[in-house]
């Protein structure tokens, strides 16, 4: 065949199935961008400026700087890192080792348990918040079923305390998420060979030894997931603070979403301000899931 001369500038199959692709991703690609990358940008803007309204100025940095003096919002780091450091852990080898048990193919209604253990994640956030309010007020359920049997002699204000209201706030998470988290663990086990613990029975290890030798170790890329997704939803925790204790008694239970949310609303509205401390929860969530990668991923 002679050539004519012309090149020939027609796409290539794989050309054509690329443009095709994007067709198609370009719609929810700018949705995404319109709808969370956007914002974003706005926000980092916004992080920048003070004053309220229309007579909002640059201010640099003045509300980073302001951050570092707000007892207030001190006081909520505290609060947040607080629950992370016992309900995370906690939360989560609850959900591990009920996976364990969940996962034995001799147990019977092993289905009816795994629904019964994942339905408080399927409660809405605001609704469970309240029944745990109902259930913990000064005349509520348990402080009757705890007069009744003798174990107190007298009501207890649990969400009224400093003490007792973090603790009904970290019994409520762990109440709320770990069934979130045993879905996690369950799938990661039915992928694990049963005959690794065959062998591990046949060499003499008990159950114990073959959970630390064999599950914890082919679990970790879900431990990992799991773990950062637990950290960046209690640095966010917002609903339990809100609903349960407002925050109080004198800030000891406020979250620094809750914060975000009261300087932004409650008080003189401080949406520059707000955005700062925005950007600090940001940064502390990009970093605690830098150092879990590293730590965590031995790939």
């Amino acid at each position: 065949m002679k050539s004519n001369g012309k090149r020939n500038t027609g796409l290539t199959i794989n050309q054509k199935q690329g443009l095709t692709g994007w067709f198609f991703l370009l719609p929810a690609a700018l949705l995404i961008f319109a709808m969370n990358f956007y914002p974003m940008l706005q926000a980092l803007v916004l992080s920048f400026k003070t004053g309220i309204g229309n007579n909002q100025v640059w201010g640099g940095l003045d509300n980073y700087a302001r951050l570092l003096q707000d007892k207030v919002f001190h006081t909520a780091i505290i609060n947040n890192f607080f629950y992370l450091l016992i309900q995370v852990p906690v939360m989560l080898v609850v959900a591990i080792i009920l996976a364990t048990l969940l996962n034995k193919k001799d147990l019977k209604c092993k289905g009816l348990f795994r629904t019964m253990i994942f339905l408080p994640c399927c409660t809405a956030l605001v609704s469970y918040s309240i029944i745990f309010k109902t259930l913990f007020a000064y005349d509520g359920y348990v402080n009757t079923v705890l007069t009744n049997m003798g174990l107190i002699s007298e009501r207890i204000n649990w969400l009224g305390q400093v003490s007792t209201a973090k603790v009904i706030i970290i019994i409520a998470l762990i109440w709320r998420w770990t069934g979130y988290n045993m879905v996690f663990y369950l799938a990661g086990l039915q992928n694990i060979d049963e005959s690794l613990y065959e062998a591990a029975r046949i060499d003499g290890a008990g159950p114990v030894k073959a959970f630390f030798k064999i599950t914890v170790p082919l679990l970790r890329p879900t431990i990992l997931l799991t773990t950062i997704m637990s950290i960046n939803g209690t640095l966010q925790l917002f609903d339990e603070s809100v609903n349960l204790t407002n925050g109080g008694p004198a800030n000891s239970t406020l979250t620094m979403s809750h914060y975000i949310y009261k300087a932004s609303f409650e008080y003189n509205p401080q949406f520059g301000y707000a955005a700062a401390m925005s950007y600090v929860i940001f940064i502390l969530v990009a970093i605690l899931s830098f150092v879990q990668m590293k730590v965590g991923d031995k790939r």
